[in-house]
């Protein structure tokens, strides 16, 4: 089979090395990958947005199936445009992946339905979200309600730091078009828990459970990034709480948007938050996340692309999947300054004992060196039978690689460790 796989970062890298694994897979597509992803696919200088020049690669190339990964290409109707031609995919149609499009829909679909989640306004009004913030309960968290990298989210503590961030998304266009709308919500209090699923509109398949972490600073300071690191699986979340999510707020969410005739078939991402009043969506996203997906898809024992074309196919409830009860860290290697201004062009060095556990996001090649060209440069995965042993094997492969200016946090993972010697 010849695959081909929309996206270029260290989501897309650890896809790609798990549907590696099926004896039938004959060739694997990037497009447009990344310097990293090269060692085990041909990448393809073709911009994850360019849903066209996607689109007639894929017929030129006779791809057997597709992979869209990343929130962009989805929202755009990547998935529609290749299934025009005939060409079975993994993800979301437009209309459906619009859950993450839109967090203005996606809050509205969750009040409707009644969905559990934080309070909240809306606005495309920078007067009326001003006058609003001057009295709402602070600490408040701030969205715009478009796509934005994962960055589009502050939670402001003071008052001050509410009206900067409506003043930045709606005035100073921090976030594009994205922040012309904004969602001004309740602050929510509780441990965080990542929950991915595979769904093909009727069937629901909840992965393992991680915990990402998204500030730049040991102890969770700083500018909100990405992700810089996730652990798996996510202590607080019992077997208990799974049940109720899968009750209140995995089946109705699929049932939701089935009654809104947007059936979603794919990975579907639900952020939680485990407050005292039970787990609520923080949000969506209509696709894998990264770094979580770093930690979630190496735990998985069932064939990928096996489970792939069954939610393709609507046969989803046909297939046993299974994850391995070990558990998995992954710290992310940074170039100094991300989230903001970094260098570029540093020389990487992987050594080959560790290669095979490292998810390449932001690197290119040059004069046939692997350099950097991102942020998030990549992201270091280690299984083991318990949570510190995971950390500790992680940490230690981070060692061995190199590169001018890295950065990564320190503490990735301790605040699960610590959740475990309280359980």
């Amino acid at each position: 089979m010849k695959i081909m796989v929309v996206g270029g970062g260290g989501r897309e890298h650890a896809i790609i090395s798990k549907i590696k694994e099926n004896p039938s897979v004959s060739e694997i597509y990037a497009l447009p990958g990344n310097g990293g992803i090269a060692r085990g696919a041909t990448c393809v200088d073709i911009g994850a947005k360019d849903i066209d020049k996607i689109v007639a690669f894929a017929v030129e190339n006779r791809i057997d199936y597709a992979i869209v990964a990343p929130d962009d290409p989805l929202v755009l109707g990547c998935v529609d445009a290749l299934e025009g031609k005939g060409i079975p995919c993994f993800g979301p149609r437009a209309n459906a992946a619009i859950i993450e499009g839109s967090k203005v829909f996606s809050k509205e679909l969750m009040k409707k339905y009644s969905i559990p989640t934080a309070a909240c306004e809306v606005f495309d009004n920078v007067d009326a979200a001003l006058q609003y913030i001057a009295t709402a309960p602070i600490p408040t968290v701030i969205k715009a309600d478009g796509l934005a990298l994962g960055k589009g989210v502050i939670i402001a503590f003071t008052r001050d730091e509410a009206i900067a961030a409506v003043k930045s998304m709606m005035c100073d266009k921090a976030f594009g078009a994205s922040g012309e709308r904004i969602v001004v919500e309740e602050f929510l209090e509780g441990p965080e828990v990542s929950v991915l699923a595979f769904t093909d509109g009727n069937t629901v398949v909840p992965m393992i459970s991680s915990m990402d972490h998204k500030r730049i600073g040991d102890g969770d300071v700083g500018l909100n990034t990405g992700g810089m690191g996730t652990v798996a699986p996510n202590p607080y979340y019992t077997k208990e709480i799974a049940d109720e999510c899968m009750e209140r707020i995995f089946l109705p969410t699929i049932n939701a948007m089935n009654a809104e005739g947007r059936t979603f078939k794919g990975c579907l991402y639900f952020g939680l938050m485990l407050t005292k009043d039970g787990p609520k969506v923080i949000e969506y996203n209509c696709r894998f996340g990264d770094p979580e997906t770093q930690v979630v898809l190496p735990l998985l024992e069932t064939d990928l692309l096996t489970v792939m074309q069954a939610v393709t196919n609507g046969r989803l409830a046909d297939i046993d999947v299974k994850f391995s009860d070990k558990n998995a860290c992954c710290v992310i290697m940074a170039s100094n300054g991300y989230p903001e201004k970094y260098g570029k062009g540093f020389e990487i060095t992987i050594p080959d004992s560790v290669a095979d556990n490292v998810y390449v996001a932001g690197a290119s090649i040059k004069d046939g060196k692997l350099v950097t060209s991102g942020g998030r440069v990549l992201g270091v995965t280690a299984i083991a039978s318990g949570l510190s042993e995971a950390i500790d094997a992680s940490y230690k492969m981070v060692k061995e690689i190199s590169f001018e200016n890295a950065y990564y946090r320190k503490d990735i993972g301790a605040r699960a460790l610590k959740a475990t010697e309280v359980n």
